[in-house]
């Protein structure tokens, strides 16, 4: 069912949510970053509390959320047998959310290491740029499937951001009726 809404929901928004490599030095030596842009049609504050409150998170990204806005609180997604998302790291209201950033359960060493996810947020008017930064990248086969992985994925995720304020919050119960309650057009 998650699949067939970002499906739905990708096109329209992932031109605009184009994934680019950025390299930053590290201790000599170079390391990927993960660098996501996304312009959402609403003010800052809207996009904020959309982002960074349960009752936000839950009108977007899935019904089953937790969140915690404190350094060490949850910033979750709940799946069946699985959690998405990570730990608060820090905040800046309406500026900028770090998270200790969980990988899915398919790619365990990236998962037990965790990558950091920065999250800027910039107001210009009625809309606000969501940008994610995500490093803490490491070398291997395993860590370049979940960057792959990823960079479609967290695109996919900001472009269910900026349908929720296209579209309006998500209807969680008619997006996961079974087939043949849902009406046909």
């Amino acid at each position: 069912m998650k699949a067939l809404l970002l499906a739905a929901l990708l096109p329209a928004a992932f031109t605009a949510a184009q994934p680019s490599l950025a390299l930053a030095p590290a201790a000599a030596t170079f390391t990927p970053a993960l660098v996501i842009e996304l312009s959402v049609p609403a003010p800052l504050h809207e996009v904020w509390q959309a982002f960074t409150t349960k009752e936000g998170l839950s009108t977007w990204l899935a019904p089953n959320v937790s969140v915690e806005l404190k350094p060490g609180g949850d910033w979750l997604v709940k799946f069946n047998g699985s959690t998405a998302g990570g730990t608060i790291v820090s905040f800046v209201p309406e500026q900028e959310l770090v998270i200790s950033a969980l990988a899915p359960d398919r790619f365990p060493q990236v998962r037990a290491a965790r990558t950091r996810a920065v999250f800027t947020f910039t107001g210009h008017g009625d809309s606000t740029v969501v940008r994610l930064t995500q490093t803490g990248w490491q070398r291997g086969a395993e860590w370049d499937a979940a960057y792959e992985y990823l960079a479609s994925g967290n695109a996919e995720i900001l472009a269910m951001l900026h349908h929720r304020f296209v579209a309006g919050p998500t209807d969680w119960q008619k997006m996961m009726a079974p087939a043949a309650a849902k009406p046909r057009n």
